[in-house]
């Protein structure tokens, strides 16, 4: 596999402030003095994860694909070169730029800058997040994950895949064509999903505590930026709402994100629709009027995915629970 996590995501918007405050006040993220027209957000150890630029004009925006090394990067280079895909080197200052200490950029099929990267860089002091949270659940799986809209799917499938080596997750075919695709543990990192024009849908980060998520969304209510109710999607089997930015795009809040093991085998869906809630999320997919509504998969239920720390066992019974848990042992 080449591509190893979302690295960064950078984006072009005339709102410097609008973004600040909802990067420090909404998301909980640390401001990172850039100066200029420019303004860094930490969200972990690395020295930035999302830069806004005010350089850049509103709707511009690309996403920085972690590799392993030098090598990777080289091999990832001449692989695309060999698919007519033009790469360029980017120069020692856009990697500083990028804190990073190589860059490579180049063009998806649908004309979106997608840059890829090694060596990025560590800061000299423990994250400190704009407000009270518990932090984000980054390292090996990365920022989070991004959902694209494209006009030519099977072009940018054979793009992602083939070129950048995400795997497919899971799946739908027509009339709702998408792939969900994952490049670590995280269930995904990337979807695409066909589109009557390019456009990014949204960018998921996942918070380490659900209280995080759910104080968010107070704020988010509070300051009418909920365009997607709370809810629990049954492929990733995450706990999450999703809110307008400055720019053109969402955010999901999540929460509990599933993980996939190296020997995953994709999985077709026969539904997109959520265990409960997410209502306006198909409403905010595409223009026009909304496709109907998917019935929820079933069972409608799952685990939860929790991880040490951020939960705790309860003590007693629970007739119902002990009854499931018989069931399927008998199995």
């Amino acid at each position: 596999m080449t591509v190893q996590a979302m690295g960064y995501f950078w984006v072009g918007t005339s709102k410097l402030d609008d973004w600040t405050s909802l990067a420090i006040g909404q998301l909980g993220l640390q401001a990172v003095d850039r100066g200029g027209a420019m303004r860094a957000f930490r969200m972990d150890d690395r020295k930035q994860r999302l830069i806004v630029d005010g350089g850049l004009t509103d709707g511009e925006r690309f996403f920085g694909w972690e590799v392993a090394d030098a090598t990777a990067l080289d091999a990832l280079a001449a692989r695309l070169e060999k698919a007519g895909v033009a790469a360029r080197r980017e120069i020692a200052a856009v990697a500083d730029q990028r804190c990073a200490a190589e860059v490579i950029s180049f063009r998806d099929p649908a004309g979106n800058r997608v840059e890829a990267f090694h060596g990025g860089q560590i800061a000299d002091e423990p994250f400190r997040a704009g407000r009270n949270i518990g932090g984000f659940r980054t390292g090996t799986q990365g920022m989070g994950h991004a959902v694209l809209m494209m006009p030519d799917i099977d072009a940018a499938l054979t793009f992602y895949r083939d070129l950048l080596g995400f795997r497919i997750t899971d799946f739908m075919g027509p009339p709702v064509s998408l792939y969900f695709m994952h490049a670590n543990t995280r269930h995904h990192s990337l979807a695409i999903a066909q589109g009557p024009r390019s456009r990014m849908h949204h960018l998921m980060m996942e918070f380490y505590s659900l209280d995080d998520v759910g104080q968010s969304y107070d704020i988010a209510q509070q300051e009418d930026r909920v365009e997607v109710k709370f809810g629990r999607h049954p492929n990733d089997l995450m706990t999450s709402f999703y809110m307008r930015t400055p720019s053109e795009f969402l955010i999901e809040h999540g929460w509990g994100g599933r993980e996939v093991s190296p020997d995953w085998q994709p999985v077709e869906l026969k539904s997109v629709g959520s265990f409960w809630g997410h209502q306006g999320l198909f409403e905010s997919l595409g223009e026009g009027p909304p496709p109907p509504p998917m019935p929820a998969p079933e069972p409608g239920r799952a685990p939860l995915q929790v991880m040490d720390g951020n939960y705790d066992r309860m003590s007693g019974v629970c007739p119902w629970w002990d009854a499931i848990k018989r069931s399927s042992r008998a199995i």
